[in-house]
């Protein structure tokens, strides 16, 4: 992640102008329930990869200002060219505490009536606990989210082995805080105690997937993960085939064309989610500018077949201009152009 950079009003404008049922569904009825919603309830339908809105770069902690509902996501994302919606699972958006079944169906009902897809919902858990009761607790949490997943006829649900967290401090957030308790509270451990802990709680919650034909998508994301051998080492000792894997290129530690090529064949069928993610600026011959490894890996997402999402998210601290973060203007901006961005990729891939 980025560390929070401050810029003059004049360098920001040079920069980048911004422009204007408590339980689980079973399998057959969550198949029968997309039956019946027939095409328009799967957003889009043409093969291929599809881009999709991480809900929470609209979560309105890192921008100045509020949080868009989930509603307001669903227009944004239709608004802006998405194929659907990632709903990440914390509030006020997608938390299973504020999500009972007749909520999903309506929300699952406007999105279908929009167009947009619910393709996912996002998990912020930490197995990783040396305190029994703190890692119960994150299991009741991801066992409630594939209830609430199921309500929702959403099929797939990004996973963290161990997520830190983010702090509020006092406005926007900030993730320094949170990853100094977790790597304070884990010192007295090895690394292999870790992983045990990380891998029970996971073989756990897989289970509950399994029966609500929900697939789990386990994302190389640090701290106990380092890059995608450990995401499909964890995959094997799990065993379950509702555990799958979500390779993101912009968290990789080597983003050489190689390396990506590498890890792609190594993920191979098992890939079934990705996220990208930054800040992007229009040329003034109208090409919009990228991080440089992107048109790698959706190469080496091409060549392996996979024809899942790339789920754009907007999820570091944002740029201060005279004392002032950024506010969702600047999110809008970037969510726009990522939409035009990672498709003209898809289109020249």
């Amino acid at each position: 992640m980025k560390d929070q950079s401050r810029l003059s009003r004049r360098q920001f404008l040079d920069r980048s102008i911004v422009a204007a049922g408590a339980a689980a569904l079973p399998k057959a009825a969550l198949a029968a329930a997309d039956s019946a919603s027939g095409p328009a309830a799967g957003g889009a339908t043409v093969p291929g990869m599809k881009v999709g809105l991480y809900s929470i770069t609209y979560l309105g902690i890192w921008y100045r200002g509020q949080a868009l509902t989930l509603e307001e996501v669903i227009r944004r994302a239709g608004k802006y060219g998405y194929d659907g919606i990632e709903i990440d699972g914390k509030r006020p958006h997608g938390n299973p505490l504020d999500m009972p079944l007749e909520r999903c169906r309506k929300l699952r009902a406007m999105a279908d009536a929009e167009g947009i897809d619910l393709y996912s919902v996002a998990a912020n858990n930490d197995f990783s606990s040396p305190i029994p009761e703190a890692r119960e607790c994150q299991i009741a949490y991801v066992r409630e989210l594939v209830r609430m997943a199921a309500d929702l006829r959403v099929r797939l649900m990004r996973v963290f082995l161990a997520w830190p967290g983010v702090t509020r401090h006092p406005q926007l957030a900030r993730y320094d805080i949170a990853r100094g308790l977790w790597k304070t509270i884990h010192e007295p451990f090895t690394a292999e105690e870790t992983w045990n802990w990380c891998r029970e709680g996971l073989t756990e919650c897989a289970r509950y997937a399994a029966d609500a034909g929900v697939t789990l998508a386990l994302q190389n994301h640090a701290p106990v993960i380092k890059d995608h051998h450990d995401v499909l080492r964890m995959v094997q000792e799990v065993g379950s085939p509702a555990l799958k894997v979500c390779l993101d290129a912009p968290i990789m530690p080597d983003k050489s064309p190689p390396v990506i090529q590498a890890a792609a064949r190594a993920v191979g069928p098992l890939q079934v989610l990705s996220h990208f993610g930054g800040e992007y600026t229009r040329g003034s011959d109208g090409s919009i500018q990228g991080e440089d490894y992107y048109p790698h890996f959706i190469n080496a997402m091409k060549a392996i077949g996979y024809q899942g999402y790339l789920s754009y998210e907007l999820c570091h601290p944002l740029p201060v201009i005279e004392g002032q973060t950024v506010g969702i203007e600047y999110a809008d901006h970037n969510a726009r152009l990522a939409a035009q961005y990672m498709r003209g990729l898809i289109r020249s891939a």
